[in-house]
This record gives C-alpha cells, structure tokens and sequence, in this order.
C-alpha cells in the first residue's frame, strides 16, 4: 500500500505475536509496526498465503496478561512481510494500542487526527468492536 493512501500514522514496534489463519492454523510472527488500521508482519518462511486470507493477530503486551487482539485480513505480501488491515478489534485492545502508538508518537495530537480518522470513517454507521478474548 503508498504512503499516499494511508489514513493512520505507523509507527514501530518490535514483538512477538500470533496469528491466527483461517483454515490454516496458528503461527508465531514479528511484529515490525502497527497503526490503529492495521500491522506490518514478519511471518514463518515456510508460511505461503494469499492476500485476502482472514486472520486474526494476538500481540502480548509485556505490562501484564493483557494484550492487543485484532482481526482482519492480509492486505499484501512482500517476501516473508505481511500487511494485516485490521476489521475488528475491541475496545480493551484499542485502549492498549492507543497507549502503544501514544508512547512511541510523543506527539498525542497526530493520534487524535487518527482517532477522528477512525470515527469519521465510521460515522452513520455501526463500527465492528467484538468483546475482549479472555474477559
């Protein structure tokens, strides 16, 4: 995807994760950066899967028991990089990624143009928040 076309400010992060592949499997990937759209993924080389393939990526947070849950699809695929565009995620794992994406900025305003981005993106019809796994 061009810089052009994206709403959401990236920014880097370095974890473990896993994903989830429909029809496929779990499997433990990198994560090297994350948006409130979305994440960029360092997956298996054994792992060859089309763009389209739902899935649904896990990132543990080092705080605690806590972590970032988000579902949606592979967007594109470079190599053994991966572009999850996310669809779903919920309301504990937004407040979680918020705090991520806040720490890494240091500029809370550009988050805040993303957080309207999101909502204005939405407006006029319902957003898709599943319940937090786990609770």
């Amino acid at each position: 995807m061009s810089h052009e076309r994206r709403h959401y400010v990236r920014v880097a992060f370095d974890a473990p994760a896993r994903l989830a592949v429909s029809g496929h499997g779990t499997f433990e990937v990198r994560v090297l950066d994350v948006s409130l759209q979305g994440a960029l993924l360092e997956l298996p080389p054994d792992l060859a899967l089309p763009q389209g393939t739902p899935c649904a990526l896990s990132i543990p947070l080092m705080t605690g028991p806590e972590q970032i849950a988000m579902s949606g699809e592979l967007a594109h695929l470079d190599g053994a990089c991966a572009g999850l565009q996310g669809h779903t995620i919920d309301l504990d794992s937004v407040t979680h990624l918020r705090r991520v994406i806040e720490l890494q900025l240091g500029d809370p305003a550009l988050l805040e143009r993303d957080l309207q981005t999101l909502v204005s993106a939405h407006r006029g019809r319902s957003v898709p928040v599943q319940p937090a796994m786990g609770h």
